[in-house]
């Protein structure tokens, strides 16, 4: 969704799952960071949330790292083919 602010930002749902609070903002912690490094530079401003999964909390960062750079070359490619 397309956002006025003019930056992309993030939404991030991380449900309990019957896990910690610790492991929860873990995961929220692992989530940011790859955001803030590596895909809000790249890509046009717009708003994303992003709701994980059970599987997530297991992941290791190797892991998540590269579903986000799927995730973003997919977007940041169907953006730049746009005419």
């Amino acid at each position: 969704m397309d956002n006025a602010a003019g930056l992309p930002r993030l939404g991030l749902i991380v449900p309990k799952y019957q896990t910690t609070g610790v492991a929860r903002n873990r995961l929220r912690r692992r989530l940011k960071e790859l955001w803030r490094r590596e895909v809000q530079g790249v890509i046009p401003p717009f708003d994303l949330l992003v709701r994980t999964r059970r599987e997530a909390y297991a992941a290791p960062f190797a892991a998540l790292r590269s579903e986000m750079h799927a995730w973003r070359e997919a977007v940041a490619g169907g953006s730049d083919a746009a005419p």
